[in-house]
């Protein structure tokens, strides 16, 4: 059924107001009557409805600017009830059962009407189909996707009696066969409904399996039989097999209810909170230094709603379940609950946690650069001088104490190296001193005979 919670899930385009409602697609909804639009969305001017098991084309009478109604792959037989939008512009009824052509006429009062699809109906196989329907409609422009040109119109309005005639003819015919039809499928459920029928297995039977693996044997059997054995194209059919689907679908979720998945475990037995992303979000944990704080940024969808987040922040770990699934993570340090907050973004939808630590100040140990050869193992040994000795080379006393204290020897030479030490000679170094002024005394001198005053 159409409902007033299904239409407003599919105006999220117009802020779910559903009276102002210009444009609404029901596809795939397993709808079975058309109801309530025309109250509802009196401004709709295009109508999706494809894709459903809508028998027939009612309640869309009052629905005045519709401009564009889609029909296609449904179950409806006669084309009728759209007298009354007459602002209709295109029809779509591709893959439906339409096998009274005749019933086209009922479309003559939609004057705008310029476009109209009946590709994948009975009617398309009928002799003349396309000539009685463009002399019916004069106002269409385009059939089946092909355009009508003005040469066809004309001879399409000249052989009308005779397509009318035939056309006749064939419609009866398709009567008489569906009537066959609708016969088989009557019976074929009669049967389906008796005890020890192949549609449904006996109740003897299903005491009697053996065990679960044979049951589902039984069960895959019984769905390729379904789905191999031939029939006809008619609406039955496309019921049946919907209710089929419908049925296996709900024995699986019988089957999923028996068997309850176990429970996630968040705390071990021994005490030990688990880290855990049930719904697969990218997170970051940091530690604020200068506000002492803890913060997860934990990156919620954009869209997602509020109300399906659920944030509890305990002394050790931080829980937060997104729609039903549960984010778990364990904190590196013990933290205040009641001094924590939970902020939600407005650009990205992130949601930000930030929890203040219970103890005190974040110590955090400073990492000392070393340098690159201790980094490669290398340790190089470097000579020191003595900071309190000498700057300068003494060489006055380049002779050793020893040397000098040394008693001298009967030929009047030292016991070491046969050296004396004379006192009326001078050292070296001062000779040398001696020579060199001497020489820059006679230099002087020399200048001054060159250059007289």
């Amino acid at each position: 059924m159409i409902t007033e919670d299904m239409v407003r899930r599919r105006a999220e385009h117009n802020e779910c107001e559903i009276f102002s409602l210009e444009e609404v697609s029901l596809h795939q909804q397993d709808i079975e009557r058309i109801e309530h639009l025309e109250r509802w969305c009196r401004d709709l001017k295009i109508l999706y409805l494809q894709s459903n098991l809508i028998a027939r084309i009612e309640n869309v009478g009052r629905l005045k600017k519709l401009q564009y109604l889609n029909l296609a792959l449904n179950n409806i037989e006669v084309i009728e009830n759209l007298e009354g939008c007459e602002s209709l512009q295109k029809l779509d009824l591709t893959v439906n059962f339409v096998g009274l052509v005749s019933s086209v006429l009922s479309l003559q009062h939609n004057e705008l009407l310029t476009e109209l699809f009946l590709v994948g109906n009975p009617c398309d196989q009928f002799d003349d189909y396309r000539q009685y329907v463009v002399a019916a409609l004069p106002q269409l422009q385009w059939l089946d996707g092909t355009e009508i040109s003005r040469s066809e119109r004309l001879q399409a309005a000249r052989g009308l009696e005779q397509a009318k005639r035939r056309v006749r003819k064939q419609e009866e015919e398709h009567l008489r066969r569906r009537a066959t039809e609708k016969e088989a499928m009557k019976e074929k459920g009669d049967e389906e409904r008796k005890p020890g029928s192949k549609g449904a297995a006996p109740v003897e039977n299903q005491e009697n399996q053996e065990n679960q693996e044979d049951e589902q044997l039984d069960e895959e059997r019984r769905e390729q039989e379904f789905w191999n054995t031939p029939c006809a194209f008619t609406p039955e059919s496309r019921l049946e097999a919907h209710r089929h689907m419908e049925e296996k679908k709900k024995g699986k979720k019988k089957r999923e209810e028996k068997q309850p998945k176990a429970p996630r475990t968040l705390i071990t037995a021994d005490g030990r909170v688990m880290n855990v992303n049930e719904p697969k979000l990218d997170f970051s944990l940091t530690e604020d230094e200068e506000n002492n704080t803890i913060v997860l940024n934990l990156q919620v969808y954009k869209h997602l709603d509020s109300s399906l987040l659920d944030v509890d922040i305990q002394p050790t770990f931080a829980r937060v379940k997104v729609k039903g699934k549960m984010f778990q993570v364990v904190l590196p340090a013990e933290v205040k609950p009641d001094s924590s907050t939970a902020q939600r973004s407005q650009t990205t939808g992130h949601l930000l946690l930030t929890m203040a630590r219970a103890e005190g100040e974040i110590k955090v140990m400073k990492v000392v650069p070393r340098p690159a050869e201790e980094r490669r193992g290398v340790v190089l040994g470097r000579l020191q001088l003595n900071p309190g000795g000498l700057t300068t080379v003494d060489l006055a006393h380049i002779v050793p104490q020893s040397a000098k204290e040394a008693p001298p020897t009967a030929e009047g030479s030292s016991s070491s190296d046969g050296f004396v030490d004379d006192p009326d000679v001078p050292p070296l170094m001062l000779v040398r001193n001696q020579e060199a002024r001497r020489r820059k005394h006679d230099q002087q001198e020399a200048d001054v005979c060159l250059f007289p005053v």
